[in-house]
């Protein structure tokens, strides 16, 4: 992936979590080499928010299954939503069976 931005690269890995299936910003951080930057991954998300990017970045929770990006939706239940349209059940923000539905692209890719 030389010569493309961390950005491109995590909507590039993102557009790839199958539907119904979530994963976390760490694992996505660690499928491209940066372990240490959630953060950094959940900011590229933040501006990922366009009507030009159409990707399934609801498809990503934080460490525990839970919906810590909800607040950058059009409404606080609008994740919740679409995650539940595609049959991932949400309780109290939080993802239940998380662990059956955790995607992690480094044993998926």
């Amino acid at each position: 992936m030389d010569g493309i931005s961390f950005y491109e690269q995590v909507y590039q890995l993102v557009a790839l979590i199958p539907r119904g299936r979530v994963t976390t910003y760490g694992a996505i951080a660690k499928a491209l080499g940066a372990a240490k930057s959630s953060r950094m991954v959940g900011t590229a998300l933040i501006n990922a928010h366009h009507p030009e990017q159409i990707l399934p970045i609801y498809r990503v929770v934080n460490r525990n299954g839970l919906l810590t990006g909800k607040h950058h939706y059009e409404s606080s239940s609008h994740m919740q939503q679409l995650l539940e349209s595609e049959g991932v059940s949400i309780l109290n923000d939080q993802v239940k069976d998380f662990k059956a539905l955790f995607w992690d692209p480094m044993q998926e890719l």
